[in-house]
């Protein structure tokens, strides 16, 4: 088995967000991807090199994205590549980033390289990120697939949550609950399982996920007290469950680790008709036809 780029620390503590597996994109598989989410509207960069080439490419039409995202590939310092246990020549792919560098450009850690873009290549619900994959030595770095694994050393804590809150913010896809409380903020959580494993990923809308612990393969993963997948190689199989708000069927949470304080949990839901201020109850139940979204 390839080994990860272990991600530090110190490198995700200067994003507000991360996850690896709350995608339906192939680069995600597996966790062979990391999406950052910094304050403010810039994209600040997980990495330190030489900008090797920036790439525009287009993106699925969506109503409220851009038609274009561009690509910043960047060769690793050694240095870089020492710290996070990657092989000398590694390449870093970054995404959903309209770049103010340019080939030649020197980055560091914690460096701009231009607003971040809202791309179609992720849902109206998803914030601005950036994405972030690894290409190993010699390989077409325009292509995602072939990507490295991607580990992060920074440790996440698992929040208990029994599915109620009020809605503290409204979206045309989503809501977002005041609940659960992140046990501290400024530290990384995430919604944990009944077993109290921090998960990662589209409950259930995307076929995977993941989690911020390691878990066995072949270990099932239930919340509430249902069944909700079953790990395998580095990854959770969502199984076949729907997830309901007061009842009625939605798309589904999406999750991740956060260390802001107005971390709650994200519910999907286009053209919902919540309001700021409803109490929601979301539960999980077993489905013989589930909501699974696609990359087209």
């Amino acid at each position: 088995m390839t080994a990860p780029v272990r991600i530090p620390a110190a490198v995700v503590s200067r994003y507000r967000r991360f996850s690896r597996f709350n995608s339906p994109y192939p680069a995600h598989d597996a966790g062979n991807a990391i999406d950052l989410y910094p304050d403010g509207e810039d994209g600040i960069s997980p990495v330190s090199g030489v900008v090797r080439e920036t790439y525009t490419v287009g993106c699925p039409d969506r109503s409220y994205a851009a038609s274009e995202d561009h690509l910043i590939v960047v060769d690793l310092d050694e240095a870089w590549c020492r710290r996070t246990g990657t092989a000398p020549g590694t390449v870093a792919r970054i995404l959903h980033v309209t770049p103010s560098v340019k080939p030649g450009d020197r980055i560091d850690v914690g460096d701009s390289l231009g607003p971040m873009t809202r791309s179609g290549f992720f849902g109206r619900w998803v914030d601005d990120h950036v994405h972030l994959g690894f290409r190993p030595p010699g390989a077409n770095a325009r292509r995602a697939s072939g990507s490295l694994p991607v580990d992060v050393d920074a440790a996440v804590a698992g929040v208990p949550w029994d599915g109620t809150g009020v809605v503290l913010e409204r979206g045309p896809s989503h809501v977002t609950l005041d609940a659960p409380t992140h046990p501290a903020p400024g530290e990384f959580a995430a919604i944990a399982s009944d077993g109290g494993v921090p998960l990662d990923g589209g409950l259930a809308h995307y076929a995977g996920g993941g989690a911020f612990a390691a878990v066995d393969a072949g270990r099932a993963v239930s919340l509430w007290g249902t069944r909700v997948g079953v790990a395998a190689d580095r990854g959770i199989a969502w199984a076949p469950i729907d997830v309901t708000a007061n009842g009625d069927r939605v798309t589904g949470l999406s999750l991740f680790a956060a260390r802001d304080g107005d971390y709650g949990a994200k519910v999907v839901c286009p053209d919902h008709e919540f309001a700021v201020g409803d109490a929601v109850e979301i539960t999980i139940e077993r489905s013989d036809d589930p909501i699974r979204l696609g990359v087209g």
